[in-house]
């Protein structure tokens, strides 16, 4: 049986399941629960673009990418960005090609946008994402942004 992997909004129908879902407790220090991110999403509607993850009927993931934001946030708008803000696989749904459907998800709509670049920021560490990341082809841009490592991947 093939796999239908797709992104959904968040709607009164999928909300609690989208709450619900947990990563791994090891690595519930990395990344914010959906429940903050849908938060945030409220917050800055402008910027934010939250997705549920399925694979056919069954909700594996969440991703929150930002899109035209000021990265510096100085007031300049000299540095726009778009990328992934959020990103998070079930418990016991890792290691299934989720995440990387969910970055090309991403980068597929930056692209849409007009946009050639992708932005990810990660926690250092070797619990952390980053040879995920790297893996992906992203490149370190030697930044932080605050405790966080900030990673580049030119949509060519």
């Amino acid at each position: 049986m093939a796999t239908t992997l797709r992104l959904e909004k968040i709607d009164p129908g999928n909300f609690d399941a989208a709450v619900a879902l947990k990563v791994r407790p090891e690595q519930e220090h990395l990344v914010a629960p959906v429940v903050k991110s849908l938060a945030e999403a409220y917050v800055h509607p402008e910027v934010a673009w939250p997705r549920l993850i399925f694979d056919g009927d069954r909700l594996v993931g969440f991703l929150m990418a930002f899109l035209d934001i000021d990265f510096a946030g100085d007031g300049t708008g000299t540095d726009i960005r778009s990328g992934l803000w959020r990103l998070n696989i079930a418990a016991g749904q890792q290691g299934r090609g989720y995440g990387r459907f969910a970055v090309q998800a991403v980068a597929a709509e930056i692209r849409r946008r007009g946009g050639t670049c992708l932005t990810a920021c990660w926690h250092p560490g070797d619990d952390g994402p980053e040879a995920f990341y790297l893996g992906l082809g992203f490149r370190l841009t030697g930044e932080m942004s605050g405790d966080q490592r900030v990673g580049e991947l030119e949509l060519i």
